[in-house]
This record gives structure tokens, sequence and C-alpha cells, in this order.
């Protein structure tokens, strides 16, 4: 591409950003200090919505995969204190991760309780394969008043529970439910009991979708900088709820406060309103040039776990839904097919969108509508081999006005017959 220089020398355009003026970085930005990685909880919390369906197992494994090769880090298989089909299950994807040679890691949740640790032994020796226990106890002041608990309670249950998994060697993950509800001496008392029975991650936990951003940040931060107290290379997870709609945000913001592990799940499915999503989290941390995985299967992940799930994907859904990268009106339409004719893939993905369809392998859409104009309906022929005169142009612009909905690619064809 070449354009105008402010001396009026032509030049060759080299990177799409230069053609952005990006309000996102204007303040410098934060910058995270340490890689991030990925925790998909799909297989866990988001089993936890009311409306999915517990998947077979074949569909799990498929899962597994493709979240390998997004690159996602870790998976929570489940809860191996419930027994029966979820252990049995557990055992079964941890000895596929095995076999397959897959790269992402295998943790599973367990109350801060030695039965619900226990199985956990078994499962790792059968996969011959670490599993990481991410044992969680309640933080918060509202659930020790509704549940009757002292904080010495709290912390006796987690000196049982994480001395047995020293004992038997199994990596652990602390989590805290509800630490952006928590008192800051509730939490460095049981963060630092945690550290000290070798807990070698730390998981602050939005369980109920209550912080904002600028709390999300302020939590990552004070618990950062208790574990680098202690010892600087211990990790720090963010698991965050959307219940107010602010889970990719809060992400981002705890991600610049210092975690350098999120989690998330596919659509965002989990309790209530959902998780965080995890595929809008990657694309999200690739936009802001914090990690370069390839994205380009990330649709068929979304695909494969709403089949598996039982769940729509809704048309509206950023990036991934049927409608993200598709117009069919004529200002917004016009620009993206001009970009097209300048033979330029990058430009036609950026002129009209904040995220190139490119990125996740996926393409623009230009349909023809009540609200298209000619170069909606110029460029809809095309794509369907048809030589876009003026009349057929003007016969399918005039469809289009008179529908009520975008027209099918039957609707097009069956407009310059009439």
């Amino acid at each position: 591409m070449r354009v105008l220089s402010e001396s009026g020398m032509i030049r060759r355009m080299t990177r799409i950003e230069e053609l952005i003026h990006d309000w996102n970085s204007q303040d410098g930005g934060t910058r995270p200090q340490r890689p991030i990685q990925f925790d998909d909880e799909t297989l866990r919390d988001g089993l936890q919505s009311p409306a999915v369906t517990d998947p077979p197992l074949a569909q799990k494994l498929e899962l597994l995969e493709l979240m390998d090769k997004l690159g996602i880090h870790t998976a929570n298989l489940g809860l191996p204190g419930a027994g029966g089909r979820p252990r049995e299950d557990i055992l079964s994807m941890a000895l596929h991760i095995k076999a397959q040679r897959l790269s992402i890691g295998a943790n599973v949740a367990c109350r801060t309780v030695t039965s619900d640790i226990e199985p956990v032994v078994e499962i790792t020796q059968r996969a011959g394969m670490p599993i990481e226990v991410c044992a969680f106890i309640g933080s918060s002041y509202i659930r020790q008043y509704a549940e009757d608990w002292t904080l010495e309670m709290m912390l006796q249950n987690t000196r049982q529970a994480l001395t047995f998994a020293r004992n038997h060697q199994l990596p652990v993950m602390y989590v805290t439910e509800d630490t952006t509800r928590a008192r800051p001496e509730t939490i460095r008392a049981l963060y630092e009991t945690a550290i000290e029975l070798g807990a070698r991650r730390l998981c602050v936990c939005d369980t109920v979708g209550h912080a904002t951003p600028q709390g999300a940040r302020a939590v990552v931060k004070f618990v950062r900088e208790l574990a680098d107290q202690h010892d600087k290379t211990i990790g720090i997870d963010w698991h965050g709820h959307r219940d107010r709609d602010l889970g990719i945000a809060n992400c981002l913001a705890a991600i610049e406060a210092g975690a350098d592990r999120v989690h998330g799940t596919a659509l965002g499915v989990g309790e209530r309103a959902g998780n965080a999503p995890m595929d809008l989290l990657l694309v999200n941390c690739r936009l802001q040039g914090w990690i370069q995985n390839d994205l380009t299967t990330l649709p068929k992940y979304v695909r494969a776990a709403a089949k598996a799930l039982c769940v729509d994907i809704p048309h509206n859904y950023p990036v991934l839904g049927a409608d993200a990268f598709e117009t069919g009106t004529g200002v917004h339409a016009a620009a993206v097919v001009k970009a097209y004719r300048k033979g330029d893939v990058a430009l036609a993905d950026a002129v009209y969108s904040g995220v190139p369809a490119h990125m996740v392998g996926l393409q623009q859409h230009i349909a023809v509508g009540p609200m298209s104009g000619k170069s909606n309906a110029s460029f809809a022929l095309e794509k369907l081999g048809i030589d876009p005169t003026e009349q057929r142009v003007q016969m399918v612009l005039a469809a289009g006005k008179s529908s009520k909905r975008l027209l099918t690619a039957d609707e097009i064809r069956a407009a310059i017959q009439n």
C-alpha cells in the first residue's frame, strides 16, 4: 500500500497500525511483567451452568485437543471429590493428555478437605502425570457469617488439606473464593498459611462477579505484593465471573496488576451469568500484544464447545458470532469493498472492524438488505460468480430494499431471474 507522507512524497505503508491512532495505548499502558498463562475451566466451572449439558467423554477429549492447539496452558478436568463418572472422566482425560502427548497441563478443583484430595493421589499415579490441586475455600466475611465459620476453622482446614497434598507431592494452587469481597487481614492470613505449606500458586477469585476493573487491579496488586514478600516465583491466578458483564475488563486489569494466569470458559458458560469467556480473553490478549498464540482454530473451539454443552452461540457474540464480521449497511460495506478493491485484505479487515477477521480464521462478509447500497449488491454478485451488470445490481438492490432482513444467496440469484 502507498500513501502520501507529510512531505508529499509517496511511501509504502508496511503496517496497518500506521493508519490507526490508538488511544488505547495513549498513556503508555501497563505491559505484563511475566508471561501470561491461561487455565480453561469449561469442563469444571462451565458445567455448573444450569443451561448446559455435561458432555460425553469423547467430546471432552475433543475440547482438550482444541484447547491445546490454541496454546492454553492448563485445563480444569473437574471435581474428583464428586466420585462416580466425574472421577472416571478425570482419569480418562488425564490419560488422553499423556497418551497424545498434549502440551496442556491438568488440574482439578478440591475443597480444602483431605477427602477431596485423596482421589487425586490415585489419579496422578494411574495417569503418570502431575495434576495440580486447586484447593478452594471461602474467604469473605459474608460467607463466614452465613456458614458460621471462624478464621481459625478456615486456617485449620487449610493446614490439614495442604499438608496432605504436600506429603503426597501434589502441586497446589490455593484458591480463596470471593476474594474480591474479603478483608485484607483474612486474605493475608489464608495465603501466608498456604505459602508456608508449599502452595505454588495463589488464586484470586471474583466468585460472584462483584469486582470492577479498579477493584480487580487493587486486590491482585495486594496479593502479588504479599506473595513477593515470601517468594517472587509464586504464581498469581485470576478467576472472574461476569455478573456485571465485566469479565474481560477485569481479566485485563488483573493481568496488568500482576496476575500471570487467568481463567475462562468457552463462550463464557458458567454459574449464573457465567465466567470470563476464554475465547474473547485470548482475542483481547492477542490484540494487546501480550501473546502471539495462533487463534485460527478459535471458531472450531467455540463450535465444539457449543455442540458439546448443548448451547447456542449468540448471533451477535463478539468475534465468533454469525454477525460479527457481516454488514448489510451501505456506507460501511462501501468502505470494506473499496479496501478489497485495493487488494488489501488487512485493510478490509480493519477499516470497519476492531478485530481482524483473519486473526481468527474468518473473513469479512458483505450482505444485501434494506440499508444496503450498490457496493453491497455488486460485491455480493461477484462473490457468487455473477457478472455485476448495472441491471443486475439494481435488481438485487431492489430486492434488498423490499426485504425485512438480509438476503440469502438463493434470494440474490432469484432476484436477477425475475
